[in-house]
């Protein structure tokens, strides 16, 4: 048989059709080119589906041995880049198989029995989405050991705690950094959440209905390391909420990384002057020879934006398909294809990034002394005296006005001038009004005092180490 005899062939519907697929059909309707990167994950299937078969007493011994002989070579072709896609095999499962049937003949003709594409399509995309999450949970590991070291090197340093963007209170550099880790550990949560639910084997539904054949699904789930095979030949087929759940979660990590961007950017520029990034992840100006521009930041920022575009646009793409299978499901694999590739790289570079951050502690202090942010400690310091807080609110408004006018600190203004806003005010209200001591006092569980920081970065030290094990 000819190789055009035999890409023919693979057309399983050419018999019913009098005419050839034109040219701009082909194209428009073909997935190999984006698809291909299936490959090892439609293999790995191939493999249990035809072990199973075999078993059954649906194929013969030889007939596997020919099937693992040319998955073997064919495998090695994909490796090497010797493989040939073809277009006019529409995607990567029909391009293996034809291959398959012209190294072993009728041996690969046989493996498709059982299966059909659109329960082959779903195994496939589970099986390497699995293997991808395997990944990011790594990544996402590499990420938040480098915060919780940046933020062990840094529990004593005071940075100005915002919010509306306005000085609020100090807190730890450390531990405003931790806030970042247990994002990045709830995003590793979701992933494996995710994982859960994709780990069951659609194989085995075949177009929309089950199959005729005595198939054992839950050995092949067990040859391929899955926790057990959808239960609806329908949803099997059809189901793409795995997909969908992957790029929620995927988003969310984004819209973290993004956050986390955005503080980096206004931290560098001249107006903060908190810290530097390492030159290798910046960039300058064409025509302005001053300038270091924080591009991985900022691009990141607008990647989370595409990540989240691909979110919406696989919701959209779902919520209007009646069952089973539809053609549409095809677009699903470019948008999620291009989150994983997205979040893999930008985990993968911020972990280098937050290992490299110069942090300057003398410009947050001077931020942080500048925007009055002893506040409300002064206003607990009078409740203690036994003042209700909502009069020591209005007091320390006062107290506030004058040291505007004074175009000083809280903690500057004189004894004399503190006692005129309340009698209780006594010499030991000065170290309520230091940044440190301000700091200090926040000695509860979750708070920025320095120690409660350095037992936080602990507890993530432990628990990261456990993950890794």
């Amino acid at each position: 048989m000819s190789q055009n005899q035999l890409d023919k062939k693979s057309e399983a519907w050419s018999a019913l059709f009098s005419e050839p697929m034109s040219e701009l059909v082909q194209r428009y309707t073909a997935s190999v080119f984006f698809d291909k990167r299936l490959a090892h994950a439609d293999i790995e299937g191939s493999l249990a589906h035809a072990g199973m078969l075999a078993a059954q007493k649906i194929i013969n011994a030889q007939d596997l041995a020919d099937i693992q002989r040319g998955m073997k070579q064919i495998r090695e072709e994909i490796d090497a880049g010797t493989f040939e896609w073809k277009l006019a095999l529409e995607d990567v499962h029909l391009n293996i198989e034809a291959r398959l049937t012209q190294l072993v003949g009728d041996a690969g003709k046989r493996l498709h029995t059982g299966r059909s594409r659109n329960d082959q399509v779903a195994t496939d995309v589970r099986l390497w989405l699995r293997g991808e999450i395997d990944l990011i949970g790594g990544l996402l590991t590499d990420l938040q050991k480098a915060l919780v070291e940046i933020a062990a090197k840094n529990a004593d340093v005071i940075l100005p705690g915002f919010t509306h963007l306005q000085v609020a209170q100090p807190v730890s550099f450390g531990h405003h950094m931790l806030a970042y880790v247990e994002m990045f550990s709830r995003d590793a949560e979701r992933m494996q959440d995710v994982r859960k639910r994709l780990n069951r084997l659609p194989l085995g539904a075949a177009a929309l209905a089950g199959t005729s054949y005595p198939l054992d699904r839950e050995m092949v789930a067990r040859t391929l390391g899955m926790d057990g095979v959808c239960q609806n030949s329908l949803d099997a087929v059809s189901d793409r909420d795995f997909a969908i759940e992957f790029t929620a979660a995927a988003s969310l990590a984004m819209v973290h990384i993004s956050r986390l961007s955005e503080e980096l950017v206004l931290w560098m520029s001249q107006s903060f002057g908190f810290i530097d990034i390492a030159d290798r992840f910046c960039t300058g100006s064409s025509i302005m020879p001053q300038k270091k521009n924080p591009d991985v930041p900022e691009l990141a920022r607008g990647k989370a934006g595409r990540v989240v575009g691909h979110l919406m646009g696989l919701i959209t793409l779902m919520k209007g398909q009646p069952l089973a299978y539809n053609k549409d499901n095809q677009e699903d694999k470019e948008p999620l294809f291009d989150t994983v590739d997205t979040l893999k790289d930008t985990l993968r570079i911020f972990a280098e990034m937050v290992g490299g951050i110069t942090v300057k502690p003398e410009a947050m202090e001077r931020a942080a002394l500048r925007g009055y942010a002893t506040a409300t400690d002064l206003a607990d310091y009078l409740v203690k005296k036994g003042l209700p807080f909502r009069d020591a609110h209005e007091t320390v408004a006062h107290a506030v006005k004058a040291a505007i006018s004074h175009q000083c600190d809280l903690s500057e203004l004189p004894l004399t001038v503190l006692k005129g806003f309340h009698a209780s005010i006594e010499k030991d209200v000065f170290d309520v009004l230091s940044l440190r001591g301000s700091l200090n006092a926040r000695n509860v569980l979750g708070g920025t005092a320095p120690t409660q920081v350095l037992a936080q970065v602990d507890r993530h030290r432990k628990r990261l180490e456990q993950q890794a094990g």
